[in-house]
């Protein structure tokens, strides 16, 4: 276990799904918990599917490859102490080094290209019915729907981006 880790030694560490998905399930459950239950949620994030509905077969494939792979190599780079008799990891104090590193929001992710689609669609329609002069829309308010098309796929923007920023939550839901 070296003191600092250097930006490649967390790279490659990190590199990995489950061991993200490891350390992130940890810092969801105060920094320790079980192998079992840990299985199984990592399972049940790989299959897309909820916890009780993983199988046997799912939780055997996880639970190898956290036992005999993952899980030492966190240790052994000093991120979480595991005990592998007794079945108990511990994160270790040093998240703050490889926060960046982790999915942000596992399983809480927004589809924000339905958003930019539907603004889009929306504005792209209203766009055509002005330049045609259908309905209470004309010609003249064309540049009017294209700039305000903009000014809201511009807020859609910075909304994701805070969104993806650590420590930060929107009103309304908008940050999952």
């Amino acid at each position: 276990m070296s003191e600092e880790l250097t930006q490649a030694e967390l790279f490659d560490v990190f590199s990995n799904a489950r061991r993200r998905q490891t350390v992130r399930y940890l810092k969801r459950h105060q920094g320790t918990c079980d192998l079992a239950p840990l299985v199984e949620q990592v399972a049940a994030w790989e299959n897309d599917t909820e916890t009780e509905a993983v199988t046997r077969t799912q939780r055997r494939r996880v639970y190898i490859s956290l036992y005999q792979t993952h899980l030492p190599m966190l240790e052994e780079h000093g991120i979480v102490d595991w005990d592998p008799d007794a079945h108990r990891i511990e994160l270790l104090p040093s998240e703050d080094t490889f926060e960046p590193y982790l999915d942000r929001q596992l399983n809480e992710q927004r589809s924000w290209h339905l958003f930019y689609a539907s603004v889009t669609l929306v504005g792209g329609l209203l766009f055509v019915l002005a330049l045609l002069s259908i309905g209470v829309v004309s010609p003249s308010i064309a540049p009017l729907i294209a700039l305000g098309v903009c000014f809201v796929i511009a807020a859609i923007a910075l909304t994701q981006y805070v969104s993806r920023q650590p420590a930060h939550t929107l009103p309304f839901g908008l940050g999952r």
